[in-house]
């Protein structure tokens, strides 16, 4: 006799002599005679059984009305819920899951059509093989070129995007939209009195189309570095140092104006330009700042003879009025007596003459 004990979440399979008899349900079963085994499988998720195609199972009614089939075919997937929760993608192949505490539902999508729609939902992206799609995010400040076997689809805006890997080549190219600065620094040239300069240079733009920008222009911001350079070595090689340093400002006026001449070329729209610093070499540096030590030498030597002047002929007119007027020099006198003798301790005088002339015949004798 063969004894089996099938437990409540179990179903087992049993076998005589290899071939397969029916399924057993929970219970004990006793069979009579040789050859008899039984498998017993857990009556949950996926239905697997080693050394067996699920095929074999199927003229069992209970196999049928306790397994569930789902068959994937090629070019789509199937997206799995169980008990209305999504559980996984089911690419091409067929399946067998269990359905005694479980239900299963099938939702098939194509993936045919290279972009992926709305039938999908995109919480569901963060749970499916990244080997099935290609994930294309564009940023608020950008926009893309889509192509699709290297032929230009359309103009991605901001966003999240997804496509099927099916086959087709799916490329993006981003462009940046806001304002974009473009800058030279230490840029070396020479001047036309042969001194060589290092200039650093700004300048400020926004892409005007960015299709034609991306696909008629190779390497959009290196074009335009390129253009500001020529245009200041066309500049500066015309002028002396000392005529660029007088007028910066044309210098910034005038590459400005070249770039906004060729705005059309690079589907761009230039908004300033400017010089930021003139770097000149050690030498010409140390010459230039002797010669305006000098000059600031000069501009203080003629304020003060200036000054000298302007004191001495004070004192000349002061001198006329006293010569002029005795009380106005008496008053003089008086004023100069106050301020020495705030300088002076102690001064002897004797009585029967004028005091103020025995003050002034002491300090003249001292």
């Amino acid at each position: 006799m063969n004894t089996y004990i099938i437990q409540e979440n179990q179903r087992g399979f049993l076998f005589k002599d290899g071939a397969f008899v029916k399924i057993l349900t929970p219970g004990k079963h006793r069979f009579f005679g040789s050859g008899y085994s039984c498998a017993t499988l857990r009556t949950a998720g996926r239905f697997v059984m080693e050394n067996f195609d699920a095929k074999i199972f199927e003229a069992d009614d209970r196999f049928r009305q306790e397994v569930v089939h789902a068959e994937v075919e090629d070019e789509t997937v199937a997206l799995h819920y169980i008990d209305g929760r999504y559980d996984n993608c089911l690419v091409a192949g067929s399946y067998d899951f269990w359905a005694v505490t479980e239900k299963h539902d099938f939702r098939v999508v194509s993936m045919k059509e290279t972009e992926i729609g709305e039938e999908i939902p995109r919480y569901v992206f963060e749970y499916l093989p990244r080997a099935l799609y290609k994930k294309i995010e564009v940023a608020p400040y950008q926009q893309a070129l889509l192509y699709m076997n290297q032929k230009l689809v359309r103009v991605l805006s901001e966003g999240t995007y997804y496509f099927w890997n099916n086959g087709t080549k799916v490329e993006a190219v981003f462009a940046d939209m806001r304002l974009l600065q473009m800058d030279i620094t230490g840029q070396e040239i020479m001047t036309l009195d042969k001194v060589g300069l290092r200039i650093n240079f700004v300048a400020h733009y926004r892409i005007a189309d960015v299709v034609n920008a991306c696909t008629q222009v190779q390497d959009l911001n290196e074009q335009i570095h390129i253009l500001m350079q020529l245009a200041l070595r066309e500049y500066v090689g015309k002028y002396k140092l000392d005529e660029l340093l007088e007028n910066k400002e044309q210098l910034s006026r005038y590459v400005f104006d070249a770039l906004k001449k060729r705005e059309a070329d690079y589907y761009v729209t230039f908004f300033d330009a400017g010089v930021k610093d003139i770097i000149l070499p050690g030498e010409v540096r140390e010459i230039m700042n002797t010669v305006l030590l000098a000059e600031k030498r000069a501009q203080a030597n003629v304020i003060t003879r200036r000054e000298e002047v302007a004191s001495t002929r004070s004192l000349l007119n002061t001198a006329r009025l006293m010569e002029e007027n005795k009380t106005l020099y008496k008053l003089k006198e008086l004023e100069y007596l106050e301020k020495i003798c705030d300088n002076v301790g102690n001064i002897t005088v004797s009585g029967g003459s004028d005091l103020l002339s025995q003050l002034t015949g002491i300090l003249r004798g001292a």
